[in-house]
C-alpha cells in the first residue's frame, strides 16, 4: 500500500491539480510498459481471453460480463454479478480508457492493467477460480490457445504472466477519442453547443476540475476522500460511507473513504453512479458531488449545463469484432 499512500499524500489534496490541465484532448494511443509492447497476435489473444467465460469456475463469467465493450465498458448494474449469482459491493468501473489510469480498481490496489487483469479471475465472488495454476492448466488443454499463446509469446507460453499481459494489451486498444469536447479543444469551436460550453466553464468555476483533471478527467492517478462533507439525508439514502475505500485494503484509519478519482469520459453511458452504484441519474450525481465535495448548490440550469457538457465527453468507440473462441470439441468444463 505504499504506492497508494504516496499518491494520496501527493495528489488527493484540494488544489493539487491545476484547472488548466483539464482541457486536454484524449490521446489516440495509450502508453505501454516496456515489458509489454502490444502486437497484433498479443492483442488478438487478449481479446479472446477477455471474452472467454471459461476463465471462471462455472464457465459463465468473463471479463466482458462486467466490462461490456458493446456498451459503456461496464454493465450498468449497481453491483456486478459474478459466479453463482453473487454480487459484490462496488459498481464496475469502465474499461474504456482505463489505460490512462495510473492505478486500477476503486481502491487503487492494482498498479497496472496487468495486475488488474489477474485479480477478478481468482476472486471468489467474481470469476471464482481457485488459483491461477488451475487457470493455466485449463488453458493448456485447449488446442487453440496453445497456438494463440505461441503466436503471441513463443513456445511453452501459457502462463499467468502472459495471459494478463495479453488481456492488458487488448485493453490498451480500448480508447474513445474524438468526442465533441476533443474536437472543441482541438480548435473546432462549433463542436460544442452554447449550453455545453457553459457547462464546461461552470465545472471549472465550481472546482470540479480540481479532481477530475487531465485528458481522461480522472485526476491522473489522484485519490480523493468521498464524501468530504457528511450529509445525513444523502447518507441515509445512498450509504456512501459504508465502503471504507482504500482502507478496506490498507486497514489504516487515515485511508478511510478515499477512492481513486474515476474518469468522466463516456460518463453519460455508465449509470448508475458512484463506487456503490447507488445514484441512478447523471443530473443527481452532479448535484450530490457539488454538495458533498464542494459545499455548493448549483441551480437547476447550471446542473443541466454541466450534464450537457458531460454528454460531450462521449467519444468515438473503435469497432469491436467479437473473437471466435478456441473450442473444446466434445467436452466441457461446466459441471
Amino acid at each position: 500500500m505504499l504506492k497508494i499512500q504516496s499518491l494520496i499524500s501527493v495528489l488527493a489534496l484540494a488544489g493539487s491539480v491545476s484547472v488548466a490541465s483539464a482541457w486536454e484532448a484524449l490521446p489516440t494511443k495509450a502508453p505501454e510498459p516496456a515489458n509489454n509492447i502490444g502486437s497484433a497476435e498479443k492483442i488478438a489473444l487478449g481479446q479472446m481471453l477477455y471474452h472467454d467465460p471459461r476463465l471462471s469456475s462455472t464457465g459463465t463469467v468473463s471479463c466482458a460480463s462486467c466490462h461490456n465493450t458493446m456498451l459503456g465498458g461496464e454493465d450498468n448494474r449497481p453491483n456486478s454479478m459474478g459466479v453463482n449469482g453473487q454480487t459484490g459491493g462496488r459498481s464496475a468501473p469502465t474499461v474504456w480508457n482505463s489505460a490512462f489510469n495510473k492505478v486500477q480498481f476503486w481502491d487503487g490496489r492494482a498498479g497496472s492493467l496487468e495486475d488488474q487483469a489477474a485479480g477478478p479471475v481468482t476472486n471468489p465472488i467474481e470469476m471464482g477460480m481457485k488459483n491461477w495454476d488451475d487457470v493455466v492448466a485449463r488453458l493448456k488443454t485447449i488446442e487453440g490457445y496453445k497456438t494463440a499463446f505461441a503466436n503471441a509469446f513463443g513456445s511453452d507460453a501459457i502462463t499467468k504472466e502472459n495471459a494478463t499481459k495479453a488481456i492488458a494489451a487488448y485493453e490498451r486498444t480500448l480508447i474513445t477519442p474524438n468526442s465533441p469536447y476533443d474536437k472543441y479543444v482541438g480548435g473546432e469551436k462549433t463542436a460544442l453547443s452554447e449550453q455545453q460550453v457553459r457547462g464546461m466553464e461552470k465545472m471549472a468555476e465550481l472546482g470540479c476540475t480540481t479532481c477530475h483533471s487531465g485528458a481522461a478527467f480522472n485526476g491522473e492517478g489522484a485519490f480523493q476522500k468521498f464524501p468530504v462533507t457528511p450529509h445525513g439525508f444523502f447518507e441515509a439514502k445512498y450509504h456512501f460511507s459504508k465502503d471504507k475505500g482504500v482502507a478496506e485494503v490498507s486497514k489504516k484509519p487515515e485511508d478511510e473513504h478515499f477512492f481513486k478519482v474515476p474518469t468522466l469520459r463516456n460518463v453519460a453511458l455508465t449509470a448508475p453512479y458512484f463506487h456503490n452504484g447507488s445514484v441512478e441519474t447523471l443530473d443527481q450525481a452532479v448535484k450530490i458531488m457539488a454538495k458533498l465535495q464542494l459545499g455548493k448548490e448549483p441551480a437547476k440550469q447550471e446542473i443541466d449545463d454541466i450534464v450537457a457538457f458531460l454528454n460531450a465527453l462521449t467519444g468515438e468507440f473503435p469497432k469491436q469484432t467479437m473473437p471466435i473462441l478456441p473450442p473444446t470439441a466434445g467436452s466441457t468444463f461446466t459441471k
